[in-house]
């Protein structure tokens, strides 16, 4: 069946299968710094900003100016712009480990504001509370924003990994490797329709299956 509807991807199925494990490589990799960066900005701007356990003007202003100024780049140009920079950290800007860095770049700023949204449905009473039996700072914030925040936080990284999966495809146009890498040099340089066929329904799949797991983890640790 794959030959007959497939005959292109059949006879090159593990340069597929390896496309498909770069793709995982790409998201698993710059999606785990970006949580970490994306984390630490979104707790910044939510304790920082007026009314915060933190107060801090300058600082929510600039990253604020900052995240809005990177999502307004749409994801190819800021990848191609940012060619000398990877070649220079990453030592390449091809293949998926040239890839993580304009994905990280890319994605984090979505990410920090899908994180301040997901701390600022936090309870304020319970922020509250906190301050009132003398917590600190960081007690708060470890608490109350990230411990009553992990189920939003669950569902908007599940949106922000579905959005990456769509970045690393974008990225392929510029040798970053993957899915998109190869769904571009086959199915669209060469006309081998199949090949980008193939491609579609495996990502539909994917992100079938990490909505479902998100979901479901995000309904777990609710209850």
């Amino acid at each position: 069946m794959l030959s007959s509807w497939f005959p292109n991807v059949a006879s090159r199925l593990p340069e597929f299968f390896d496309s498909f494990v770069q793709t995982l490589i790409m998201v698993g990799v710059s999606g785990a710094v970006s949580f970490v960066l994306s984390v630490a900005i979104g707790v910044g701007l939510v304790v920082t900003r007026r009314g915060g356990i933190k107060r801090n003007g300058f600082l929510f202003n600039l990253l604020d100016k900052l995240i809005d100024l990177f999502r307004s780049i749409p994801f190819i140009i800021l990848a191609a712009a940012l060619v000398p920079v990877t070649r220079l950290m990453m030592g390449t800007a091809i293949g998926p480990r040239g890839a993580v860095f304009p994905l990280v770049v890319g994605i984090t700023p979505f990410f920090s504001r899908q994180i301040e949204s997901a701390l600022s449905s936090v309870d304020p009473g319970l922020v509250e509370a906190a301050e009132s039996m003398g917590m600190t700072g960081w007690q708060i914030i470890r608490h109350v924003y990230l411990r009553e925040g992990i189920p939003s936080i669950i569902r908007v990284s599940t949106i922000t990994i579905i959005s990456l999966i769509g970045e690393t495809a974008t990225v392929g146009i510029v040798g970053g490797g993957g899915l998109g890498d190869f769904a571009i040099r086959l199915g669209y340089q060469r006309y081998m329709y199949d090949v980008t066929w193939a491609t579609i329904i495996v990502l539909v799949v994917l992100i079938a299956v990490i909505e479902l797991f998100g979901r479901l983890l995000a309904e777990v640790v609710e209850h």
